[in-house]
């Protein structure tokens, strides 16, 4: 067994089945979830073997904690004696930090911190990781790799990661938010609904096609749009006045403050 994955709920079963996509064999992972009845929905969905019994994981090269915050400290001590010697541990808990994990499991355990987001579902995510004090780089590049199944990773000093929550990891709520008021525009100017949600939902993902597959600075793609007295300039100008951009900074700020304060920083 190469791979013990110990919780099965959102991020976990997102990261599974990212893992099975990009081709790891069923057979090398093992599900660890405690919760009752779940062992054989995640079998016939994932085919792979579930237990509840964290005694399991003894003999894992990597164990993926994908858990409540709230849950990982009592789950660090029970899993503490089990883990063998060489053990990678890769925590998806929001706002724990590495010293926090190491220190409720054995001396030179090799802890990965990952700041993950939910368009992992459908293999766009964006991963931050940030590796404990006794995780080699050989690890550290296990983990990436773990993390690559569904989407794209970065590797950060930790200090980093509370900008990382706010940015990426609570990013995609800042687009629906930004998605839900311009589908109730086109409501408003007497759109239905429906094809007011096309024409937004398809506007965003190509805008966000020309940012990556372009490398252009945004402010070079905003004024290929903006024509000089234009229509675009006129909806530019309101954002401005109404202090949008300002808000927006604002927001990211106030949550990685949150964020901070979570994490006991």
């Amino acid at each position: 067994m190469k791979l013990a994955l110990v919780g099965a709920g959102v991020m976990g079963q997102t990261l599974l089945g990212g893992l099975l996509r990009a081709g790891r064999s069923a057979d090398d992972v093992l599900v660890v979830d405690r919760r009752a009845g779940r062992g054989r929905e995640l079998h016939e969905r994932f085919g792979v073997r579930v237990t509840g019994e964290v005694t399991a994981v003894r003999g894992a090269r990597t164990v993926l904690l994908a858990v409540k915050p709230q849950d990982l400290p009592a789950l660090l001590d029970s899993l503490a004696p089990h883990l063998d010697a060489d053990a990678l541990v890769v925590s998806l808990a929001a706002g724990v930090t590495t010293a926090a994990i190491e220190a409720r499991l054995p001396a030179g355990t090799s802890v990965v911190r990952v700041m993950p987001n939910t368009p992992s579902l459908v293999d766009e995510g964006m991963a931050a990781l940030a590796a404990g004090s006794s995780c080699a780089d050989a690890q550290l590049a296990e983990a990436e790799d773990l993390l690559r199944s569904c989407g794209r990773t970065v590797v950060l000093a930790e200090k980093h990661l509370d900008a990382v929550t706010a940015l990426s990891g609570s990013g995609p709520a800042y687009v629906f938010y930004v998605v839900e008021a311009m589908v109730e525009a086109g409501v408003l100017l007497g759109l239905p609904r429906a094809t007011a949600t096309e024409l937004v939902v398809q506007t965003v993902v190509g805008a966000g096609a020309m940012l990556r597959e372009t490398g252009q600075h945004p402010t070079v793609l905003r004024e290929q749009v903006t024509s000089p007295a234009g229509t675009t300039a006129a909806a530019l100008r309101q954002l401005d006045d109404s202090g949008v951009r300002a808000a927006l900074i604002s927001a990211v700020e106030a949550a990685a403050a949150r964020s901070q304060q979570l994490s006991g920083g």
